[in-house]
């Protein structure tokens, strides 16, 4: 029966956060079974178990943080219990992780604490020996290092009492709210580390960590805008076609919330259709070369509680109107309840972000890297308009705006794109062909 490690699930992951444990320790799982949710920096994933067993050891406990590679559970036969030296190096790697105030010595420790803080709690030579014997994961020890909090006056919640990262952050709570008054002095305290961040003041807001997607997205947004030279090329198309398109098929039945074809899913068919027909878009940079795509994988960008992930349909110029439309709403529904596998939010061609049920008539977005472009889309709105008689009449009209990596596509280049995008658009009837 096998360790089991944290798994690789993005292609930018090196390490991961165990959000849940679905399962505990002893109870018995099947292969496909979710017994786990991992944090990556780019999703919370559930994770199914890869064998029938029993779950006879948990090494990382909820919040902890590994890296990939590191084992983090132990699946046996029933009655199989986990290896010894597994446990050892658990032990190993919690001591390793023990607060860097354990390793200061008594008058650096004490240095700038108030008489009244340091009467309150036992000598620091019983504190150590106490928090020596407390039962904490890795990331529970670095959290109340940070707040300060002390571990042997902590109540743990986890198994065999073990102390976890929500009993620190609880304990840490009560305790800014029955902390005493201290001198407005200015106290100097030793450290070799860096300084922490200042606390905010009252009424300056909550300072908020952020999650591994969030950090993944800050670090892609900048290696992005930075290096990547994006310019933006912006249309706005007769959306009148598309409305009536849309509302004959309503009336042919294609009424169910599940299974109707809506207006992004023409424009996703139509943005797949017109890099069909310019190729030379659907492509990336790589140094000293232009990578050029022999399938269009398209992305979709979907919001989902904490932040944006891109779920990807491949070969999507094989795929029907009907096909794209199937696919995007299940890929969509998917990546809402963290049900999607690793494969299907990787890669991608270019990428299609739809703001217009949000309420946003027109807006920029910024290129998923290595892709060469991204195509941004409004919604539909009423405004006056001259129609071929020269006449003002109330038209349907949508914003489009497609931002473009220049080291792939030029501005001639990506209007050729865009015109035939809008031809396409204005004429549904050839999206069914």
């Amino acid at each position: 029966m096998p360790e089991i490690q944290m798994p690789k699930l993005s292609d930018t992951m090196t390490e991961g956060t165990l959000v849940a444990w679905k399962k505990k320790r002893g109870d018995k799982v099947s292969a496909g079974e979710v017994i786990a949710e991992i944090e990556t920096d780019k999703a919370t994933m559930e994770w199914e178990s890869p064998e029938d067993g029993t779950l006879s050891e948990i090494y990382v406990e909820e919040g902890g943080k590994v890296n990939v590679g590191e084992k983090i559970a132990f699946i046996g036969e029933e009655g199989e219990a986990a290896p010894k030296e597994e446990k050892k190096a658990q032990k190993e790697t919690e001591k390793e992780t023990a607060p860097p105030e354990a390793k200061l010595d008594k008058k650096t420790v004490e240095a700038g604490v108030s008489p009244a803080t340091r009467a309150s709690r036992p000598p620091l030579e019983k504190q150590e020996g106490e928090e020596a014997r407390v039962r904490a994961s890795p990331v529970a020890r670095r959290i109340a290092a940070e707040f300060g909090v002390d571990l042997a006056r902590v109540s743990g919640t986890g198994p065999e009492g073990r102390v976890t990262e929500t009993d620190v952050r609880a304990a840490a709570k009560s305790k800014s709210t029955a902390t005493p008054a201290i001198s407005s002095t200015p106290t100097v305290v030793a450290s070799k580390g860096p300084a922490p961040a200042p606390t905010p003041k009252t009424g300056e807001g909550t300072r908020i960590n952020l999650s591994a997607m969030r950090k993944g997205i800050a670090q892609r947004l900048v290696q992005s805008k930075g290096p990547v030279p994006h310019f933006y090329l912006n249309i706005d198309i007769d959306a009148g076609p598309l409305m009536e398109a849309r509302a004959e098929l309503k009336s042919a039945g294609e009424d169910a919330d599940t299974s109707k074809i809506t207006v992004n899913d023409f424009v996703l068919k139509a943005a797949v259709m017109a890099a069909a027909k310019v190729p030379k878009v659907n492509a990336s940079f790589d140094g000293d070369a232009i990578v050029q795509y022999a399938d269009i994988d398209l992305g979709i960008a979907v919001a989902i509680e904490d932040g944006l992930l891109t779920p990807v349909i491949r070969a999507a110029q094989n795929k029907s109107l009907r096909e794209i439309s199937e696919l995007a709403k299940d890929l969509a529904s998917r990546a809402r309840n963290k049900r999607m596998k690793p494969e299907e939010f990787q890669g991608g061609s270019f990428t299609v972000s739809n703001l217009g049920g949000m309420g946003i008539d027109s807006f920029s977005a910024i290129i998923n890297p290595p892709q060469g472009f991204i195509l941004a889309i409004g919604k539909i709105v009423k405004k006056p308009v001259v129609d071929n008689c020269d006449q003002i009449v109330v038209g349907h009209r949508m914003s489009i705006w497609m931002s473009c990596d220049h080291r792939v596509i030029d501005g001639a280049l990506g209007a050729e794109y865009l015109k035939e995008l809008r031809h396409l658009l204005e004429n549904p009837a050839l999206l069914l062909v």
